[in-house]
């Protein structure tokens, strides 16, 4: 071979590499609380959201899942081994997949949905700008009992006793609990706390609902409660006990009523994050994004079942009625 020829070989070969080693899919690493199954429609939000952003799963990124199943003391050793697999970000899709990322680096980007204050967290310094590792999506749900409290008084006007189902190892817990124990107080109403971390817990939770004369509940904003959707429906209609809750999916799966923000919407703005971070931005350039979309959802049918009747102002002010 002429030495030309080589030479010019060569330089094409080292030209092409950067863009060989570009064309490589990058690895994301994704944390959450609780499983694939019952996460699956805010796991479907959270691709979308990359997909606007032009990163296609199996394309140009691969993800890597940790799935705490509901036990949140595995969080830090799931957070480690991502770390461990040097993923180019974590999107941690819960408040204590948040906390265990921050707590395992200070370095590689962050981003979260959480239903808290990210400030009061210690995630960011501020809203506008972060200023650090992480940003995301706050959607502010432990901020909303008193408002479904009043939900849950016009359905069943006969309530005597406001019941919170939480549960005790979400960060979130104690702000949840103040804020309803607040509006209940104004209203004369007794309060009581019901708290499970298992689903024996929530049988028991249940069984002390019942117990109660003219008590009504509503189900905290929790991964692990929004997990167990299925059953805790089943248990309230099985009671039966008028409830609220916070997202969604509970008043299609058979939930008399929730209200919260957009919980898929949340997803896949942090899946528009995550895209603009691996596509080159900075958590710190990111500002918070805060739920600013509101769902109100009566399940007509549920509430029938119950023997409630919804009145005509609650179904006039319902984003969603299922009959």
């Amino acid at each position: 071979m002429r030495r030309r020829e080589f030479i010019a070989l060569l330089g094409s070969a080292t030209a092409a590499w950067p863009l060989a080693a570009r064309a490589q899919p990058a690895v994301v690493g994704f944390l959450n609380s609780t499983s694939p199954d019952e996460y699956a429609p805010f796991l479907a939000a959270f691709r979308q959201g990359l997909n606007e952003t032009g990163i296609i799963e199996g394309q140009n990124v691969t993800i890597e899942y940790r799935w705490a199943e509901g036990q949140y003391d595995r969080l830090p050793a799931l957070a480690t081994d991502l770390i461990n697999r040097k993923v180019a970000a974590i999107a941690a899709t819960s408040t204590p997949a948040a906390q265990a990322a921050k707590a395992a680096t200070a370095t590689l980007p962050i981003v979260f949905t959480t239903a808290d204050d990210p400030i009061k967290l210690g995630f960011v310094a501020s809203l506008n700008r972060p200023g650090g590792n992480m940003t995301g999506v706050s959607s502010l749900l432990v901020a909303l009992g008193s408002k479904q409290l009043g939900l849950l008084r016009e359905l069943a006007p006969g309530t005597a006793v406001i019941a919170v189902l939480t549960n005790p190892n979400f960060p979130g817990t104690e702000r949840q609990l103040s804020d309803v124990e607040v509006a209940a107080g104004a209203l004369g109403l007794r309060f009581k706390v019901l708290r499970a971390t298992t689903e024996p817990e929530i049988d028991g939770a249940f069984a002390t609902m019942a117990e109660l004369s003219g008590a009504a509940l509503i189900v905290a904003a929790d991964p692990f409660l929004i997990a167990h959707r299925d059953y805790i429906v089943a248990l309230a209609a099985r009671h039966p006990i008028p409830a609220i809750y916070s997202v969604r999916n509970f008043a299609v799966a058979g939930g008399v009523m929730s209200y919260g923000t957009d919980f898929a919407d949340s997803y896949r703005q942090a899946g528009i994050y995550t895209g603009r971070i691996i596509k080159g931005e900075k958590p710190a350039d990111l500002p918070v994004l805060q739920s600013t979309k509101f769902e109100f959802v009566i399940n007509l049918k549920t509430a029938k079942a119950l023997g409630l009747t919804v009145p005509p102002s609650l179904l006039a002010r319902a984003d969603e009625v299922i009959d």
